[in-house]
């Protein structure tokens, strides 16, 4: 552009150096100036355009290159976030493979549980003790705790009736027995036995922590009575059904240590063997 603008000074100097030669010089000479002027003029026009037509290459040559840096720069950082994206999908993937692994763990864990438990209470079950009844030797080795008893007595024969009730499975009648036992002969020689047996017919009906709480009143009320043994005995099973198994190893335990001899013992080691056997 300068060179232009140099170009159009130049050639007005010498057209005005022209004109004020034009007195001096004939018209033959002045017709030779001119046309020199104008083939210079005309040179560095096409000097001039060239340049123009060079610098328009030259930015159309950088745009071009703009335009390829920009894009190469985008196609990296898309392929940056490519990248990262499909390092994302392949974490997610792994995590939640491990997700399955670690749920199926734990559903095959509770189930073997479940068995485990299942296997152990049929197992328990099996030597589980018939009501307490009198005059004979229960199931679970022990014997009634009446000796010579009146049996004219309607002590004598409320008691027994909710034994018999107790025996023939109707466990609600036998609580109902017991209960009104202990209500109407509170001081009697058998309200161990009753206890014993209100604390079974809990059990029986699966009321689990009720007779938990019954067989330990005995325990607290009458340490002395023949069926303590054998309250601590369904206080374990109670246990046992409330998953309670650290607690019904330590009340088979004391059982064992404070009754050795007694004929619910025996039972109740083969109990403590197969909680033991629990991992």
């Amino acid at each position: 552009m300068k060179k232009l603008i140099l170009a159009s000074v130049l050639l007005a100097a010498q057209l005005y150096s022209i004109a004020g030669h034009t007195a001096i010089f004939d018209d033959k000479e002045a017709r030779k100036k001119i046309l020199e002027v104008e083939a210079t003029m005309n040179s560095q026009n096409q000097a001039t355009q060239t340049s123009l037509t060079d610098l328009k290459k030259n930015v159309q040559a950088l745009e071009q290159r703009v335009t390829a840096i920009e894009a190469i720069t985008k196609g990296q950082v898309l392929g940056d976030m490519q990248n990262q994206i499909e390092s994302l999908k392949q974490e997610v993937a792994r995590l939640k493979g491990e997700l399955e692994v670690a749920s199926h763990n734990v559903d095959a864990a509770q189930q073997r549980q479940k068995d485990l438990y299942t296997d152990t209470d049929t197992r328990l079950r099996k030597l589980e003790s018939t009501p307490p009844s009198t005059g004979e030797q229960a199931a679970t080795g022990t014997t009634a705790a009446l000796a010579t008893p009146d049996k004219s007595s309607q002590e004598f024969q409320t008691l027994e009736l909710a034994n018999g009730l107790s025996k023939e499975g109707k466990h609600k009648d036998a609580f109902n027995a017991y209960d009104k036992f202990l209500k109407d002969y509170p001081n009697s020689t058998w309200v161990g036995d009753a206890i014993y047996g209100l604390g079974y017919s809990q059990f029986a009906l699966k009321n689990y922590k009720s007779a938990i709480a019954t067989q330990q009143k005995l325990l607290d009320t009458h340490p002395e009575s023949v069926k303590a043994a054998d309250a601590m005995f369904n206080m374990a099973n109670s246990q046992i059904q409330l998953g309670q198994v650290a607690n019904a190893k330590k009340t088979l335990k004391d059982l064992i240590a404070k009754f050795p001899n007694s004929e619910v013992t025996p039972t109740a080691q083969k109990r403590l063997k197969a909680l033991e056997a629990i991992r």
